[in-house]
């Protein structure tokens, strides 16, 4: 397997290459003249991302997986690395998956919809029958929600995660995305909050609104894991043209070094936490807002933490219609 290609953008100064391998797998003799970021350097090697990735580029047939890393002085660490890419291959593992997924959650859905039929209230129950039914339901929804994240974030990592892009506003994603955690919010004696002013713009974006609620949610479910009865959780939206930048702050004990590092890395926090829902659930987030041409990142200090995603805003002369938001 061929070493990855490094890149290190620090706080100060130049880029620094750390070998040549990087330079190698994009093709190229020396870096582009402005390099800040992994999308700027990609598409000046002539790179493309991939429809449905957020880490795989392309261009004349050569694929590259890569990515970015923010280290603890605030610098970057750009990453390449080359894959052998099997179209065929990449299209049947995509249709195993998409199978599995059918049966599965077909599955699960059943079951759900049994549990929530005998609790309509036209069957009496005794009270123990109806804690076990409650219980039912509730682990279908956590199921059936984890088998979605679990086939998303492996068709993403095949590059094939399914995105269905318009041009909307961002208020009705974020408004849909706090109601949704509205109730858990609430259960945990925490203040969840669309921290709006009247001067603060929620600018158009042309983006999968589900998808995006999806990630949204998913800092949300992560902040509300760590809050303290009676802490707040805000939700802001900051235009920092040509991006804007969404941000979910939990105003707490900050987050330790270590936990903030590993936000987004899958394996390192299952391992860790000896479980995959959340660490799953925030990693498909980063997929679906990379696939979106967005970032992801996490910031700390004394008095909480911040979640916090970027996406492009929609060009002024784009025209489309409003994505339907997820019930």
């Amino acid at each position: 397997m061929a070493a990855p290609g490094l890149l290190l953008l620090p706080r100060e100064g130049g880029p620094r290459l750390l070998g040549r391998s990087l330079l190698e797998q994009l093709g190229l003799d020396a870096l582009p003249p402005r390099v800040g970021s992994l999308t700027e350097l990609l598409e000046a090697a002539g790179f493309q991302r991939r429809p449905g990735s957020g880490s795989l580029w392309e261009r004349d047939g050569r694929v590259v997986m890569a990515g970015e890393e923010r280290l603890e002085d605030g610098g970057l660490l750009l990453w390449t690395s080359p894959l052998a890419w099997d179209e065929a291959e990449v299209r049947r593992r995509v249709r195993y998956l998409s199978m599995a997924s059918h049966d599965l959650r077909g599955s699960l859905a059943n079951v759900r919809s049994y549990a929530a039929l005998l609790l309509n209230g036209r069957v009496p129950l005794e009270p123990k029958v109806q804690r076990g039914l409650e219980t039912i339901l509730r682990n279908a929804d956590r199921s059936l929600a984890f088998s979605q994240d679990f086939f998303d974030a492996s068709r993403a990592d095949l590059g094939s995660l399914p995105c269905d892009p318009e041009r909307q506003s961002l208020l009705p994603i974020l408004d849909a995305a706090v109601e949704r955690q509205r109730a858990a919010a609430t259960a945990a004696q925490v203040a969840l909050v669309l921290d709006l002013g009247p001067g603060d713009a929620a600018p158009d974006v042309i983006v999968d609104g589900a998808r995006i609620q999806h990630a949204v949610e998913s800092f949300i479910q992560y902040q509300l894991a760590r809050a303290q009865a009676g802490e707040v959780i805000h939700l802001r939206v900051r235009a920092l043209s040509p991006r804007v930048r969404v941000e979910v702050r939990r105003e707490g004990a900050p987050l330790t070094d270590e936990d903030a590092s590993a936000v987004f890395q899958r394996e390192e926090r299952a391992f860790r936490e000896k479980k995959l829902e959340d660490p799953l659930r925030v990693y498909l987030a980063r997929q679906e807002v990379e696939a979106h041409g967005g970032g992801v990142g996490v910031e700390s200090d004394r008095a909480g933490s911040t979640l916090f995603l970027t996406l492009p805003q929609a060009p002024a002369a784009t025209l489309g219609s409003p994505a339907s938001m997820q019930a």
